[in-house]
């Protein structure tokens, strides 16, 4: 019975390292991920047409925003 007992101690154990493993890999493969963002971002902040293409997201989003508020006020008066 004590075998038994360690041998699934054993299994336990490796399916542990193994998880311990692949989050590993998953924190590596985030970090990669983050410095490849930031490369682009930086790339694209270097074309000329940047700045406009801020404002005219910054345009988009207020539009989308006042009509989400202009819905909310709509789906309150319904209900």
């Amino acid at each position: 019975m004590k075998g038994m007992k360690s041998s699934k101690v054993d299994v336990l154990e490796k399916k542990v390292n193994a998880l311990i493993n692949v989050v590993k890999q998953i924190l590596d493969e985030n970090a990669y991920l983050k410095d490849l963002s930031v490369g682009t971002l930086e790339t694209v902040k270097q074309f000329k047409e940047y700045d406009k293409a801020i404002e005219k997201l910054k345009e988009k989003l207020a539009e989308e925003a006042s009509e989400a508020e202009k819905a909310k006020a709509l789906g309150e008066i319904i209900k």
